[in-house]
């Protein structure tokens, strides 16, 4: 996907057809040539990281990308804030909520940032990267989401992690968790 405002886009994708053709030995140009149907070209206001959203929402960019996996992890992220606003008992963030829900295996969505598993100290990624090992072997699904794209960045602003849960569990809205990991 090729998104802007004006006709940077055009002006991009026309650069790389040509430097693609030029260089038809190279692999990368060759299977951008192979793949040119793909390349999706989309409208957005700016050219700033929040425009993400608007382009990956708009009528004529979503029948093309519906399976994508950026599309998926918005979506998954759009979820969770709706049932935190109409069922909070149900979507909890932050590391302390998220792992008492996992203790008692109720976590059906994870959501989880990339930025956490980019941590200095390697215990704490670890734990991190079993957790996510325990909702997928748990039946569950597990998203990581990039801290480039729109719906990474309003999960680093949650913690960096939040979690959907299977049922409610309204008592642990209550407690109050100190640290986390």
């Amino acid at each position: 996907m090729i998104a802007g405002p004006g006709f940077a886009k055009e002006s991009l994708l026309a650069h790389i057809n040509a430097e693609s053709v030029k260089r038809q030995q190279d692999a990368a140009s060759k299977a951008l040539l192979l793949n040119k149907s793909k390349i999706v070209l989309a409208t957005a206001s700016t050219a700033y990281k929040h425009s993400i959203k608007e382009v990956l929402s708009s009528p004529d960019v979503l029948p093309r990308i519906q399976d994508t996996k950026a599309v998926q992890e918005s979506r998954a992220m759009e979820s969770f804030l709706t049932m935190l606003g109409s069922e909070p008992a149900r979507a909890f963030y932050g590391p302390g909520h998220v792992n008492a829900a996992h203790e008692l295996g109720a976590i059906d969505t994870l959501l989880i940032s990339d930025g956490l598993f980019r941590t200095a100290d390697p215990r704490i990624r670890l734990k991190y990267e079993k957790l996510v090992e325990d909702v997928r072997g748990g039946g569950g699904t597990a998203f990581v989401l990039s801290s480039a794209h729109g719906s990474g960045a309003q999960l680093e602003q949650l913690s960096g992690l939040a979690a959907i849960l299977r049922f409610p569990l309204p008592e642990l809205e209550d407690m109050d968790f100190e640290g986390g990991y």
